[in-house]
């Protein structure tokens, strides 16, 4: 199957081609743990996921490792500043190490609870320092670092392509204009390898600077740059080239820019021959901010009324490339859909198929529509990730399956298109949508032949008995259809 994704080294929609047959290596970028995540650093994780999806369905073994930040990345891009887990350590009264773990814990329940495939690996910064520093060393010894007072920098004179992935123009480039201004550094894009734990302080986290890295030749306390633990991980789980690097559009100027310079420095060959880059999630109409209160979490959906699920199909609702907007009103009318959807699903707890006097499986139109939307499902995605496209579909056949009667909504075709919905987009709607007990069921016909008996009376008893325990009964030209409840 053919796939294409819009590239931003090439800035164009390329022809995915793996570099070994069959097989993807795959880099995303994961969370920078000090903190639970919010409804916007979850939409990058949604939608990589389905990209894992549809690899995996054109028949790729994808190779996917996913870092865990928990070291070196400061409160900005610059190269300034408090680390992220140290001031999350202050703001709890804990050590950075307890941060990182309860938000990594989160992180990974978080994955669960949204229904993530977990990546091949999930590998910590700080458990590979030594690949980090070893990094460090390889560009020492090319001629691509120097010393300042608080660390060790990347030259980025020395590496002609650097503007080029994020298109920046150096020539006219500001100090500060990108990162905070440092007037030791040598041009305002050169960046923090590893950083010097300051005179008179000591950090939760730093490690001894081998003293062959440092222009004094003596030891002392550091810490890794962010940049730095990306390539490190990936080059030493995944190689110097890989396929697909992914994130959000925020870390193409600054963090993926740096990852490239320093991998590519390092090794003389292309890190990445696709970057796939998410865009921003807003939060009604403006950006996430701590000051405006807005940086939602998958636990305050909760509180809300929401399930991951639904919050999962809203992000799917817009295409990864587009710049997206939370509302509790547009959650609210993903939780709708996903519970119609869910009632259709439901459908084949209620349906079979029909044989012919041959005992062959008889297929009309409404079954070969249901086996052609889940083929258009998939050549969606496999369009750049076209989500809204692919729900469309599903929406369609979904109206189309709704209008028939019962009897005509083939059981096989039905499972095969939600397995089809489940393996692309991960909504669970089989996982979540049981078959109804025994006793429900004939609380169904009970009330069906009160109906055909016209004991009106007991059959709004048993319909309110089944809608306090979370079914509703519809009736129709074919029969009764059981739903879920909201």
């Amino acid at each position: 199957m053919k796939l294409q994704f819009h590239n931003q080294r090439t800035k164009k929609l390329d022809e995915f081609a793996p570099l070994e047959q069959g097989k993807v290596r795959l880099y995303t970028c994961g969370p920078t743990v000090y903190n639970s995540l919010t409804v916007g650093n979850w939409t990058a994780y949604i939608y990589w996921d389905t990209l894992v999806r549809v690899l995996t369905a054109a028949g790729y073994d994808v190779t996917r490792v996913m870092n865990i930040t928990d070291v070196g990345h400061l409160v900005s891009d610059a190269d300034e500043g408090e680390d992220k887990l140290e001031k999350g350590a202050r703001r709890e009264g804990k050590t950075a190490w307890d941060i990182a773990a309860q938000y990594t814990d989160d992180f990974v329940k978080g994955m669960h609870d949204l229904n993530l495939i977990a990546p091949t690996y999930l590998p910590k910064a700080t458990e590979y320092i030594p690949q980090q520093l070893a990094l460090v060393r390889t560009l020492k010894e090319k001629g691509y670092t120097y010393q300042i007072s608080d660390g060790i920098y990347f030259d980025t004179a020395k590496f002609p392509t650097y503007g080029d992935f994020a298109d920046l123009d150096l020539a006219s480039l500001k100090a500060g204009a990108r990162v905070s201004y440092n007037p030791e550094k040598h041009t305002p894009s050169d960046f923090a390898l590893w950083k010097f734990t300051p005179e008179g302080e000591t950090r939760d986290m730093q490690w001894t600077t081998p003293a062959d890295l440092t222009d004094e030749h003596q030891e002392r306390p550091g810490f890794p740059g962010w940049h730095l633990e990306c390539s490190a991980m990936a080059m030493e789980l995944l190689g110097d080239s890989i396929d697909i690097h992914t994130g959000g559009i925020d870390h193409i100027p600054v963090h993926h820019t740096n990852e490239i310079a320093q991998s590519e420095a390092a090794s003389g060959q292309l890190f990445a021959y696709y970057w796939l880059h998410n865009n921003h999630l807003k939060v009604d109409g403006t950006k996430i901010s701590k000051s405006l209160g807005n940086g939602y979490t998958l636990h305050d959906l909760s509180k809300h009324g929401f399930d991951p699920l639904d919050f999962r199909l809203f992000i799917l609702q817009s295409h990864y490339r587009t710049e997206g907007n939370f509302t509790f009103e547009n959650v609210t009318a993903a939780k709708n859909r996903r519970l119609h959807w869910r009632n259709i699903a439901a459908l084949r707890h209620q349906t079979h198929d029909t044989l012919s006097p041959q005992g062959r499986i008889e297929e009309d139109s409404a079954t070969v529509s249901l086996y052609a939307a889940g083929r258009a499902l998939l050549e969606a995605l496999a369009d750049d990730l076209n989500t809204p496209e692919a729900l469309a579909i599903i929406d369609d056949a979904f109206a189309k399956v709704s209008t028939a009667k019962i009897t005509s909504v083939h059981h096989h075709a039905l499972i095969r298109f939600l397995e089809t919905i489940d393996e692309l987009l991960g909504l669970q709607l089989i996982a979540t949508t049981p078959d109804i007990t025994d006793e429900v069921k004939q609380l169904v016909i009970q009330r069906t032949r009160a109906r055909e008996s016209k004991d009106y009376a007991k059959s709004d008893q048993l319909r309110a008995t089944l809608e306090a325990s979370g079914i509703i009964v519809r009736d129709t030209p074919s029969g009764v259809i059981w739903e879920y409840a909201a």
